[in-house]
């Protein structure tokens, strides 16, 4: 097995010790408590704290258009926010581990560029009726055209790794063959954008821009119920992705089998990050910073702690995003994944920053 870039720890002494983190999981459940609540509180209309929780627990609200607002467009909004920061932040985990790269995110094999060219094929094909239905009629956030498009180029893509994973055994090499097709499907994607008229442009830029307000109904029913099925099988992946920290030799001297496990963990983060796009546009940096601050906050390696650590600090960091794009006294909520970034940035520099063998290649 070839070496890596860059190295990822390998399991320490507390993965056999089992000295569990419960009190910072217990806390963490709290921290995503508080914050979603305060994600629903917020927004261009003020209502009161107190009404807030009243309306969550049921009681009838002072105000019939609060009611509305909070159970009609917030309590969605925060339940995809929720689902989509736990479903990127897992994803992320299981492309390190099994890349043994902390700079790999969700996006790394092009699912995320796939989801993309499928949402250009809808919105960019001029005379396209199906086009032109999903933007007048249902527009952006609530298209079934957009999503099964997105769905469908993540899908292709997802089917064209798990091909080539039967074909190429490094990491590495898989890992530089789907950046290759990101870069593919990305310029295609732009030069269909270069012939494209002004007005679809502007529809695909603001799909580009990520967000969690438009899923609602049967799409967070959907997608909540694709996201649960991925977390279920990364959750069962806890012991391959711990034996996978020390290498795949040593995987396949403990009796793993390292390529239906592979299969396996590519499949799960295909599910997740294909569908999250698909429903909610790319949003960056979640999926490449979260795994960086579990470790930091939990310190350990083993993923039968990682994976719900990660999971509620995921969920915690895109409720907490969506809270400052939606600052109070702003009727122009900001785009989420630009909030996304500008957090997840500084985390990716530091762990590149603190690493020497980053910092040689650099000098």
């Amino acid at each position: 097995m070839s070496t890596p870039l860059l190295v990822m720890p390998s399991p320490g002494p507390d993965l056999a010790a089992g000295r569990p983190r419960r009190a910072w999981l217990l806390a963490l459940v709290g921290l995503v408590a508080v914050v979603f609540v305060l994600d629903i509180a917020l927004g261009p209309v003020r209502i009161p704290l107190r009404a807030v929780v009243s309306i969550l627990g049921g009681e009838v609200a002072d105000s019939p258009a609060w009611a509305f607002i909070v159970r009609q467009i917030r309590l969605p909004k925060a339940l995809t926010a929720l689902t989509v920061g736990s479903g990127l932040a897992v994803s992320g985990l299981q492309m390190q581990t099994l890349f043994r790269n902390p700079l790999v995110g969700p996006s790394a094999l092009g699912l995320t560029a796939g989801a993309g060219l499928g949402v250009a094929v809808v919105m960019l094909a001029s005379g396209n009726a199906v086009g032109g239905w999903a933007i007048r009629a249902l527009g952006v956030g609530g298209s079934w055209g957009l999503v099964l498009a997105a769905t469908a180029g993540a899908a292709l893509v997802m089917a064209l790794v798990l091909a080539l994973s039967a074909r190429v055994r490094d990491n590495v090499v898989l890992l530089i063959v789907g950046l290759m097709i990101a870069s593919i499907t990305g310029a295609v994607v732009s030069l269909w954008q270069y012939f494209s008229a002004p007005e679809q442009i502007q529809e695909y830029l603001l799909w580009t821009f990520g967000s969690v307000g438009g899923v609602g109904g049967s799409h967070l029913a959907v997608l909540a119920t694709v996201v649960g099925g991925g977390l279920l099988v990364a959750f069962a992946s806890a012991k391959p992705l711990n034996a996978l920290l020390l290498g795949e030799n040593y995987a396949r001297s403990m009796g793993l089998a390292v390529g239906r496990s592979r299969t396996l963990i590519i499949g799960s983060t295909s599910l997740l990050a294909g569908a999250i796009t698909a429903f909610c546009g790319p949003i960056g940096f979640v999926g490449i910073a979260v795994p960086h601050l579990t470790r930091g906050l939990l310190r350990t390696t083993d993923h039968r702690l990682l994976l719900p650590g990660t999971c509620l600090v995921g969920a915690a960091l895109t409720l907490g995003c969506d809270c400052l794009a939606q600052l109070p006294g702003s009727q122009t909520p900001l785009p989420l994944s630009v909030v996304t970034s500008l957090l997840g940035a500084p985390v990716v520099l530091w762990v590149v920053l603190r690493r020497p063998n980053v910092r040689s290649l650099f000098s």
